[in-house]
């Protein structure tokens, strides 16, 4: 009997950690362009599934996890400024009592960059969280390479 147990148990946890592997609402897409000789925008895109929405970069503790980029350093550029984001969504959200902001379908993050050298690639991660009206998922982390020509 605890055999048997056991092995419904693995079968059911396996099933499990399967079907979250499998969700993925949001895919992330990057490009960038030169402005003059020596700057450059790097746009991380995120596309987002229908129903569910990723957080904005400038929340108040105490909520979701908000979305952030940290960019490896590199000789061949420096950032200029923080990372920007369009007008987020805001409302109430009652599982945690506060207003938060966030964005459905696509969003596009910038952030300008200052050019060392005539070309190079920008790396780094994006972390971020994703909800919908039912559930969230656990955070996020994917790495982006971006070239830049």
């Amino acid at each position: 009997m605890k055999k048997l147990t056991l092995i419904l148990s693995l079968i059911f946890f396996s099933a499990v950690g399967a079907f979250a592997q499998l969700e993925n609402p949001v895919t992330w897409s990057y490009a960038a362009k030169k402005i003059s000789k020596t700057e450059a925008v790097v746009y991380l895109k995120a596309t987002i599934d229908d129903s569910w929405h990723i957080y904005s970069l400038n929340l108040k503790p105490g909520g979701p996890n908000k979305t952030s980029f940290s960019f490896a350093p590199s000789k061949d550029f420096s950032l200029i400024g923080k990372t920007t984001e369009p007008k987020p969504i805001s409302k109430y959200e009652k599982v945690f009592k506060m207003d938060v902001t966030y964005f459905e379908n696509q969003v596009v993050f910038q952030q300008k960059i200052k050019l060392n050298k005539a070309t190079t690639v920008v790396k780094g991660k994006v972390e971020f969280m994703v909800c919908n009206e039912a559930s969230c998922l656990p955070p996020s982390e994917v790495a982006f390479s971006i070239p830049v020509k």
